[in-house]
């Protein structure tokens, strides 16, 4: 009984009809969030990611639907460390079953929300237990579904999605090369599909292009010393010199980060050098197509690099598509690779590899808001990026200024509101048990 009660406050909490309610419920926490410091912040937000918990087991999309949205916005706003611990096998249940074809009847924007949830779990996961069995775990049981979900292409705005989680369990979770190039098939098969007697052929979108090569190169970044020799590597690099003439600027910046990546670290010159069989001419023939394609490169960056630009292109993406194709020709031509660095807090993160600076784009694209949280307190970005912060973030050393301090305290706020109604919730729930839910130190079982 104590149970199904607190599923039905569940509801409540995240039931809505308004389609809004996503951003609205959010902006409310993130709101109620701001007024408390320390552990009153842990506090109310354990109570909403169990309250979400509850909520994912309801028929109705919608509060489902809010339910991931909340679990989200934790993640963004602190890494949950307890309820990672505590929650993962059933979190990740619930991630899956929402991804699988016809579970409740998921909507888009509900799959969606549900792979990037399981991108985020992994993320906390890197921090609690590094590339351990929880990692390994979500990882094999994710592949396959969402390699359907991919195939299936229902509907097209649940792909980027798909992909940014396809990429961030196979960071972490894939143990090997052979594992990592899965993913990247699974990846490059979305656009360039296998075709068959009963396959039909569909432009994708520069959207999808983009999303693809994006997600490709971030797994392309962390293999070592590839040869370039075959004739699948060939296709990749013609295929993604043709995205350099392509009229979406974003489809271009993604083509040219992936062919700088791919002859960073390939071993074109290498493995011609060190070929002493019978198949030397064929090796010959190989090393002397893949250097004419990186002719056709240089030329196509040294032509994007110095673009006029168009009728209505924004200046602020002419000026990035030229910088970082004059950095791909000074790559190209003179071998230097681009530095970067990147304010974390009062520290700075520095990059001197296309390997990196993607990895490193493709993370704070994907965590958002919560980039600089994760990067300060996670330490498999730590060992990812070898990056050790002087000060770590600590919500306790927020401090309000004077007008949120006489916003708070004025008894009509939406906030004091709001505050007041989550305290009598809290109180209702407690007269219904003996014991206060977090009184207790031994940590609870799942539900």
């Amino acid at each position: 009984m104590g149970k199904r009660n607190s599923q039905r406050k569940s509801a409540a909490m995240f039931d809505t009809d308004d389609d809004s309610s996503v951003t609205s419920s959010s902006t409310s926490r993130s709101d109620m969030m701001s007024v408390y410091g320390g552990e009153d912040v842990q506090f109310y937000q354990d109570s909403v990611l169990d309250q979400a918990l509850d909520a994912l087991d309801e028929k109705r999309g919608s509060t489902r639907e809010n339910a991931l949205s909340s679990i989200i916005d934790a993640f963004n706003s602190n890494i949950q460390h307890d309820f990672v611990e505590k929650k993962f096998a059933t979190l990740l249940h619930h991630c899956l079953a929402s991804l699988k074809k016809g579970s409740k009847k998921a909507s888009a924007k509900e799959i969606s929300l549900a792979s990037h949830a399981i991108g985020k779990i992994l993320s906390c996961l890197a921090l609690t237990v590094g590339c351990g069995n929880n990692a390994r775990e979500i990882f094999e049981e994710s592949v396959r579904p969402l390699d359907e979900s991919l195939a299936s292409k229902s509907d097209v705005s649940k792909i980027p999605s798909l992909l940014e989680c396809l990429a961030i369990i196979t960071f972490v979770g894939g143990i090997d090369q052979e594992e990592t190039e899965q993913s990247m098939d699974i990846m490059w098969r979305v656009i360039h599909p296998k075709l068959g007697s009963n396959v039909v052929a569909v432009k994708p979108s520069a959207q999808l292009i983009t999303s693809v090569v994006s997600s490709w190169s971030f797994l392309l970044s962390t293999m070592d010393d590839m040869n370039l020799n075959s004739k699948n590597w060939q296709n990749q690099i013609s295929y993604l010199s043709g995205l350099l003439d392509k009229e979406d600027r974003t489809v271009r910046i993604a083509a040219g980060e992936a062919l700088a990546l791919i002859f960073e670290i390939g071993t074109t010159e290498k493995f011609y050098t060190d070929s002493r069989s019978a198949e030397e001419s064929k090796t010959q023939e190989s090393y002397i197509c893949l250097q004419g394609l990186k002719g056709k490169v240089i030329n196509q960056c040294r032509d994007l690099s110095v673009e006029a630009g168009g009728k209505g292109s924004a200046k602020k993406d002419l000026n990035s598509q030229r910088n970082l194709f004059r950095d791909i020709l000074e790559f190209f031509e003179y071998g230097y690779s681009p530095e970067t660095s990147t304010k974390i807090g009062g520290d700075s993160l520095q990059t001197s590899s296309w390997s990196q600076m993607i990895q490193l784009n493709f993370l704070k694209h994907f965590l958002g808001g919560g980039f600089i949280k994760h990067m300060q307190e996670n330490e498999f970005l730590h060992d990812v990026f070898d990056f050790t912060p002087k000060r770590k973030f600590n919500n306790s050393e927020q401090r309000m200024s004077g007008g949120e301090k006489r916003l708070f305290k004025s008894p009509n706020s939406v906030l004091n509101k709001a505050r007041t109604q989550y305290l009598n919730k809290q109180r209702l729930q407690a007269e219904g048990r003996n014991f206060g839910h977090y009184a207790v130190s031994v940590p609870e079982e799942e539900a």
